[in-house]
C-alpha cells in the first residue's frame, strides 16, 4: 500500500513539473496598439520587394509610425504590409536605423485607393538612446521617432 501511495505522489509531482514547464513564447511578443509589428531581420530587409505604391503621408503618434499611401486596387481589403528594419544603426546623434515598405497587392482593379497602417516602432529602440532618426527607402524625408 505504501508503494503504490509512494507512486502516486511521484507520478503526481513530475506531472505537475511537466505542466509548469510550458514554452512562454509571449515573453518575445510585443503588445500593440499599432496595426503590425516592424521586423527587424537583414535578409528581409536585403531581399524586400514591394508592389507599387506612393508615400502620402507618415507621421508618429506615441510608438506607432502611422503610414498613408495610394496604389491602384479595388478596395486595399487584401492588400498586405510590412516594414523592415535592416538591423543597421548608424552610429550617429541621434543614432540612425534604415527601413523598407512593402506592401503586396495582388488587386486587379484600376481605382486609386488610400490606406492608412501603423507599425510599432519599440523593436527599434536602441538602449541608452531617446531618439532615432529614421531613414525609409523611398521617403524623401527621414523621420525622428523620439521615445
Amino acid at each position: 500500500m505504501k508503494s503504490i501511495l509512494k507512486n502516486i505522489i511521484f507520478f503526481s509531482v513530475i506531472a505537475f513539473c511537466f505542466m509548469n514547464l510550458q514554452c512562454e513564447d509571449d515573453d518575445d511578443v510585443i503588445d500593440s496598439i499599432c496595426d503590425e509589428v516592424t521586423v527587424v531581420n537583414k535578409d528581409i530587409y536585403d531581399n524586400l520587394v514591394s508592389d507599387d505604391f506612393q508615400f502620402v503621408e507618415v507621421a508618429i503618434t506615441d510608438d506607432c509610425l502611422n503610414i498613408k499611401i495610394s496604389a491602384s486596387g479595388c478596395d486595399g481589403a487584401t492588400w498586405g504590409f510590412e516594414l523592415v528594419d535592416s538591423g543597421a544603426v548608424a552610429e550617429s546623434s541621434p543614432e540612425q536605423r534604415y527601413l523598407k515598405f512593402q506592401l503586396v497587392n495582388e488587386e486587379l482593379c484600376d481605382a486609386v485607393i488610400q490606406k492608412t497602417i501603423s507599425f510599432d516602432l519599440r523593436p527599434l529602440q536602441i538602449q541608452g538612446s531617446t531618439k532615432i532618426i529614421l531613414n525609409i527607402e523611398g521617403l524623401q524625408e527621414s523621420v525622428t521617432y523620439s521615445y
